[in-house]
């Protein structure tokens, strides 16, 4: 059995202004490098981490950083771990995008797995990405427990392939809070999970995405 974790990256600088940020480079705010420095000792603590991978983008890399950084390891950056590539949307606040893109991110908001930022990638092309990354590495490392650390949305279109329900599905499935862990063991080609979005490790620090996304 392979086990695989995913952890969401700790809270970023546009997190906290309100931003959305997929490719856009936002690094951890100062709450986030804690949020991650907390998460990475509960994962250490209760599993014996082989290797860790990370989305190259600064938010997610220093978050699976600090899992390495506690067991003697590098991290391994790959960009299919990205967050979903937003286009038009790249660096606008949320309420404004609501304003400036009411038909496509509105949409978004309530049909999300149906969605396409505006020139940026699809929600189901991000699925195809993330399913085909997430498989070949838990291919590439059987029986060996693996860290990744990646996005809210990767981490929500994986949860929903898991689960077999269709993207139009999606919207039922809630956001993953910032720096939460979610445990898969993958075994015969087929993941389970044996935790999903778990956060209590991080008390009153907890933060999460807000309703206007």
């Amino acid at each position: 059995m392979t086990r695989i974790i995913l952890i969401r990256h700790g809270q970023s600088v546009a997190n906290l202004e309100g931003i959305f940020v997929g490719h856009k480079d936002a690094p951890l705010s100062e709450l986030g490098k804690k949020q991650a420095e907390i998460s990475a000792k509960y994962v250490t603590e209760n599993y014996n981490v082989d290797k860790v991978y990370a989305s190259d983008l600064k938010r997610a890399y220093n978050t699976g950083k600090a899992v390495a950084d506690l067991i003697g390891k590098e991290v391994i950056k790959n960009e299919n771990l990205r967050e979903i590539y937003a286009g038009k949307w790249e660096g606008e606040k949320f309420d404004e995008l609501v304003v400036k893109f009411p038909k496509s991110y509105g949409l978004w908001l309530e049909n999300i797995g149906d969605s396409h930022p505006d020139d940026g990638e699809s929600v189901s092309e991000l699925q195809k990405r993330i399913v085909c990354q997430v498989e070949q590495i838990a291919k590439e490392n059987e029986g060996k427990t693996v860290v990744i650390a990646t996005h809210a949305t990767p981490i929500r279109v994986f949860e929903t392939y898991i689960k077999n329900k269709p993207l139009s599905e999606m919207k039922n499935i809630p956001w993953v809070s910032n720096a939460s862990v979610t445990v898969l063991n993958y075994e015969n080609k087929k993941f389970e999970i044996e935790k999903l979005s778990y956060d209590l490790h991080l008390g009153n620090l907890k933060t999460a995405l807000p309703k206007n996304v």
